[in-house]
């Protein structure tokens, strides 16, 4: 079945599914944890509407490419279209704020990076995005204290929030449309905190936007 963007309250979405585009290292102990530089700018790749899928259904790994990590991020829905804009228009453009799993082929990746080659085999793969329904912005409150959280097999992996950004969402989203136009139905993930860790078969995962959003899922 189709991904199709979803509320969490019910109400029709129609925006169709388009681009994920994606922040790398946008806190700074995932940076450390990963022994990798703290950017002096957002650094940015995107993911096709292929690699998105229901968060809610239980969702497949590739197999045969090393070790695959989890990676829970806040993933915002834009609903205007966004080129070169002002905080103020990347703000009122966001129509909804969820949550979202960045599926990355560690392995690949680091092989990649050590060729000085782009990450996409081992970001932009099918199936690599599971994303939840979305909860709509005046529901959520400041999108500078948004908490997220990851709990796999019952122990807490991730537990962040977005006051930790080194990038703060409007001020991101922005950012990103000074180099790349956001169309309606596009999404923005906004980077991992810490506690990044493999994903295996088995699996159940427990995906929070505390107080606002629970996912339960289960990687088969």
């Amino acid at each position: 079945m189709a991904y199709q963007h979803a509320f969490v309250d019910g109400s029709s979405c129609d925006l169709p599914a388009g681009k994920v585009v994606c922040v790398g290292r946008n806190y700074a102990e995932h940076a450390k944890e990963l022994n990798n530089p703290i950017p002096s700018e957002p650094i940015l790749f995107i993911k096709p509407s292929t690699s998105l899928v229901d968060m809610t259904q239980s969702f497949s790994l590739p197999v045969g490419h090393g070790c695959i990590h989890f990676e829970t991020e806040l993933a915002l829905l834009i609903g205007k279209p966004l080129t070169r804009a002002d905080e103020q228009a990347a703000a009122e453009a966001i129509v909804g704020v969820g949550l979202a799993l960045d599926m990355t082929l560690r392995d690949l990746q680091s092989a990649l990076k050590e060729k000085g080659q782009p990450w996409e085999k081992a970001k932009a793969f099918d199936g690599s995005c599971p994303v939840s329904a979305f909860v709509k912005p005046d529901k959520v409150g400041a999108l500078t204290e948004l908490p997220l959280r990851l709990t796999v097999n019952g122990e807490i992996r991730q537990d962040g929030s977005s006051s930790q950004m080194l990038n703060p969402i409007v001020q991101l989203i922005s950012h990103i449309s000074q180099w790349f136009t956001l169309q309606p139905g596009d999404i923005v993930l906004t980077g991992t905190p810490a506690g990044v860790g493999e994903a295996k078969s088995g699996d159940e995962l427990l995906v929070e936007l505390p107080g606002h959003l629970a996912v339960n899922t289960r990687i088969i």
